[in-house]
């Protein structure tokens, strides 16, 4: 199918997925490089595909309000959002070549994902588009360094952190600039869709109120939330990181996940304010520790691309396939919903419920009571969580409950198992966090709060159950479970 003849300009159509922004955005600027060309952007809304990924509720919520937040940004740049239905990536290609000849566009650019589904889906759209004479380029943005570009002396890819991040380091830097807002364009050939409240059965879990003061949308909250977090809390980061009841942490996961915000402008910051903290304190501790985080959530993804198989809910570590996982329903509804009788993972389990987010720090100690005290099969925990996180990514998600079930990239030669009362009492030693979401043990003392259990408090377990599970037998369990698996290496 060729272009009319009497269609002058080129026309580029920019497909937003995981890229929610005007700034920053690799595959934005290149649509807009031709200073000629006529510019759209489209966002697919794929409900069918949505359930199978088990998209939460609460980030379809944040990922429809940040579009409209980018629809008014685009607008003035003349660029305007379009929306294009279609129920799964089945049918998406089709109707993606349909729409870029309803428009007479040229070329479809977008910014690669690189999860298998997604990855064959943008093969198709590349055949189907093709056919009616389109061409669609993709461009790597979503990891400050590009998957591939950091591996080993023998060519093949890191499958342990440390020697990873190392190599990072010394690309990661260069790579970090941000680019920025495109220009005005002269004209815009339509108009833009409007973005609907909700999408149905895809509604969130959190309350409407909730999820607006904690998560509100658009790339300049975003940036204003990476400048907050960087001049007030970055240089103490290390240290108060692990502790929930604490301002410690950014908080900028959501808009990472969705694109309101880039990894490069993240690290670009933390070395621009590190650059001037050194210069004052000679060292700077929070703000390695937080780009190593940074270099965490490019690992991942490396990870995925190297072995797909994390995709398909196999273990990275083939060696644990074996494992007799339990499968108790009645075990995992209690940890779904907080009722455990473990104060610190049912404080957690309800902080999810009602935010559609977890400190970090617990959801090593929730998965890790999850797969190592209940013995429940790690993939029970990661769909729940992808069904119930606003920031919900399949690569980190994936790597953060293998890591926990140590079926995953782990160098450590030990076998971890977190004893969530000891937890408890380091992390949150006066029990606040534990008061804010579990309201039932609110006016025990500090002392008791994290094993509210231990002096048979039998009027206590009419509001608050007793434990499900003996640790100490369980993790009897497990390490005799894991025992005898080739390679894994068990120390007691």
């Amino acid at each position: 199918m060729k272009k009319p003849e009497s269609q002058t300009k080129p026309r580029h159509l920019l497909w937003l997925r995981a890229d929610l922004r005007s700034t920053d955005n690799t595959a934005l600027l290149a649509a807009c490089s031709d200073k000629a060309a006529e510019v759209a952007c489209v966002y697919a809304i794929t409900p069918a595909q949505w359930t199978k990924h088990d998209v939460a509720g609460v980030r379809v919520d944040f990922e429809l309000r940040s579009l409209s937040a980018l629809k008014t940004t685009l607008e003035a740049l003349n660029i305007p959002l379009l929306l294009l239905h279609s129920p799964d990536f089945d049918s998406l290609p089709a109707e993606m070549a349909k729409l870029a000849s309803q428009h007479d566009i040229t070329t479809v650019f977008a910014n690669r994902q690189y999860e298998i589904n997604e990855v064959a889906r943008d093969e198709k759209t590349a055949a189907a588009l093709a056919k009616a004479d389109i061409d669609l380029q993709l461009f790597h943005d979503q990891c400050i360094v590009p998957p591939g570009k950091v591996l080993k002396p023998d060519g093949t890819a890191y499958s342990v952190f440390t020697p990873f991040k190392r190599n990072w380091q010394t690309v990661a830097g260069p790579l970090s600039r941000p680019q920025p807002a495109p220009s005005r364009r002269q004209s815009a050939f339509t108009k833009s869709d409007s973005i609907p409240a909700v999408i149905s059965n895809h509604s969130s879990h959190v309350d409407a109120g909730v999820a607006l003061e904690w998560w509100p949308a658009g790339e300049e909250v975003a940036l204003q939330r990476l400048a907050d977090f960087v001049r007030d809390d970055l240089a103490h980061y290390k240290d108060r990181r692990d502790f929930p009841a604490q301002a410690g942490v950014s908080r900028l996961s959501p808009y990472l996940a969705i694109g309101a915000l880039s990894a490069r402008q993240c690290l670009n910051a933390a070395l621009n304010h590190q650059a001037s903290y050194q210069r004052r304190h000679h060292e700077s501790p929070g703000h390695d520790q937080w780009i190593a985080e940074l270099a965490w959530r490019d690992f991942y993804k490396h990870v995925l691309v190297a072995w797909p198989r994390v995709c398909r809910h196999r273990p990275f570590r083939l060696e644990t396939e074996p494992v007799p996982w339990r499968h108790d329903e009645k075990d995992f509804l209690a940890w779904c919903e907080g009722r455990t009788g473990f104060p610190i993972v049912d404080a957690a389990m309800r902080q999810l419920q009602k935010t559609g987010w977890m400190h970090n720090r617990l959801r090593m100690v929730v998965a890790m009571f999850l797969t190592k005290d209940l013995f429940i099969d790690w993939r029970w925990g990661e769909k729940f969580f992808m069904q119930h996180l606003i920031d919900g990514d399949l690569s980190a998600n994936n790597g953060g409950w293998q890591w926990s079930a140590s079926t995953g990239n782990d160098a450590a030669p030990y076998f971890r198992i977190f004893n969530p009362a000891s937890q408890s009492r380091k992390f949150d030693a006066e029990g606040h966090f534990i008061r804010e979401y579990v309201p039932e043990l609110r006016d025990l003392p500090s002392r008791d709060i994290h094993e509210p259990h231990a002096k048979g408090q039998a009027s206590l377990f009419s509001v608050y159950p007793a434990p499900i599970v003996d640790h100490g037998l369980a993790r009897e369990r497990v390490l005799q479970s894991f025992k005898g698996l080739k390679g894994l290496q068990i120390t007691e």
